[in-house]
């Protein structure tokens, strides 16, 4: 399956805070994440993303290891995802720096997500603040197909217009480069 997703960087987060709580209750989570790599960077010089994630909510805490692919649509950085819950972080941790992968960065997420329906797909909307970057980030995304991204993709679009966020507001930076640019 492919995320397609859209990223903005919004100027007020609390109006759109408002909004998505008319549309879905939100879940409050803070996750850990670890990104992974080779040695040689070859992971992120081919645009792919190796991740433990732990995240921790009102619910309890879960652990999720996270491939991802290059990128199949440069404008919005949409890439193919794959996922799954993993019952013990610390093997997790242990099995991929025994398999040669090295942590390379590690940060907090501060977590509103929003699940709910548009445009007859399932949506996840997430007010994201990463605490070593200024401001709030609103992740739309959807799981589809290949064939459908693009589809996707506008009917984010259309989401994202709803809550005020044109075009100007969409960014490709990482949550990784920017972190990493705070702690040179």
């Amino acid at each position: 399956m492919i995320e397609a997703e859209l990223k903005a960087r919004l100027h007020s987060p609390e109006a759109v805070m408002r909004q998505l709580d008319e549309l879905a209750t939100a879940r409050i989570e803070v996750y850990q994440d670890t990104y992974y790599d080779r040695p040689d960077r070859s992971l992120d010089k081919a645009g792919e993303e190796l991740r433990v994630r732990t995240v921790h909510g009102a619910n309890g805490t879960r652990t999720v290891l996270t491939y991802k692919g290059a990128a199949v649509d440069q404008d919005s950085g949409s890439k193919p995802e794959h996922e799954t819950h993993v019952e013990d972080a610390d093997a997790t941790h242990a099995i991929l720096r025994s398999l040669g992968h090295v942590p390379f960065i590690a940060f907090e997420k501060r977590c509103r997500n929003y699940d709910f329906e548009a445009h007859g797909r399932k949506m996840l909307a997430t007010l994201v603040r990463v605490p070593e970057i200024d401001g709030t980030f609103l992740e739309v995304e959807t799981l589809v197909n290949e064939d459908d991204v693009t589809a996707a993709l506008d009917d984010i679009r259309a989401v994202l217009t709803d809550l005020g966020i044109g075009p100007k507001h969409l960014t490709r930076e990482t949550y990784t480069a920017a972190v990493a640019a705070q702690r040179r």
